[in-house]
């Protein structure tokens, strides 16, 4: 949805990404809130919170030795400390938005996974579930970054749609609340999903789907120019910049009539016959 080009860099090509300050310090953020829910309840406090902090960082450090290399060129080790120390700002402005104290997650970290009647495939790791004794289902994402300026909450809520249909076709429930919590800037932005707005999300995805199908059979992978193109590590193999994709792994067909194209990408269409998986992120 942001790129096909760089979707086919990522998913086709394989290429690789380098890491980076912000990304691997929301990965940082996430395991520490996660590993928190791990003590009896008085003890989930700011400071227990922030203790962690440092242990985690070893084991993502054990787990992806690359990530080193963001500190290669800080022998003193002072851009680390202050990017340890916005980590802990960030764990510590979650307790003035959630009370962890009052809350025992039915689900963290949690993989799900379902195939619609298409044959399609989706799946993907919600941050949070909780439960109430009733069974209302609430679906929380933690953000590390700023809360997204109104005309743009839409596309900040899809992927909370996307699990809440996961969740629904998975389990037969339509979780009675979507939160995301944005760590950047102190917001929580709620929505109450209704059946309707699922499978909105369904048709969608199929037709996504179908346009993904599409240009991995014609090669047609086109590039989205858009203001993330500047945190983009594919630059120099872009179009858009001057750059040359590099040869197209798959084999190839010639693109179909606009017809054919048209009725391939309905959104309606629910028998596809061409397996595959969405992942939401």
């Amino acid at each position: 949805m942001q790129c096909p080009l760089l979707y086919r860099f990522r998913v086709i090509d394989k290429l690789p990404q380098k890491p980076s300050e912000a990304a691997t310090r929301g990965t940082l953020v996430h395991a520490v809130l996660e590993q928190l829910f791990d003590n009896p309840a008085p003890e989930r406090t700011p400071g227990r919170a922030t203790s962690l902090i440092p242990a985690q960082w070893d084991r993502l450090l054990e787990s992806k030795p690359e990530l080193a290399e963001l500190f290669a060129e800080d022998p003193e080790g002072e851009r680390l400390a202050r990017w340890l120390s916005e980590a802990e700002r960030l764990v510590e402005r979650w307790f003035s938005l959630e009370d962890p104290t009052r809350l025992e997650p039915a689900e963290r970290e949690m993989f799900v996974e379902t195939e619609l009647e298409s044959g399609l495939r989706l799946r993907g790791v919600i941050d949070r579930i909780d439960v109430t004794p009733t069974g209302e289902v609430r679906i929380v994402d933690y953000k590390t970054g700023k809360a997204p300026r109104p005309e743009y909450a839409e596309g900040a809520l899809f992927q909370m749609k996307f699990y809440a249909l996961v969740i629904w076709r998975l389990k037969g429930v339509v979780p009675r609340r979507l939160q995301l919590v944005y760590l950047g800037s102190g917001d929580v932005m709620t929505y109450d999903p209704v059946v309707a707005d699922l499978e909105r999300v369904e048709r969608k995805l199929l037709a996504l789907w179908d346009a993904i199908s599409l240009a991995t059979e014609t090669g047609e992978w086109r590039p989205r120019p858009t203001k993330l193109c500047g945190w983009c590590d594919h630059q120099a193999l872009c179009p858009e910049f001057g750059g040359t994709p590099p040869v197209y792994p798959l084999s190839v067909r010639p693109a179909e009539s606009t017809q054919d194209v048209q009725g391939r990408m309905d959104p309606v269409r629910a028998d596809t016959g061409r397996p595959g998986a969405l992942e939401g992120h």
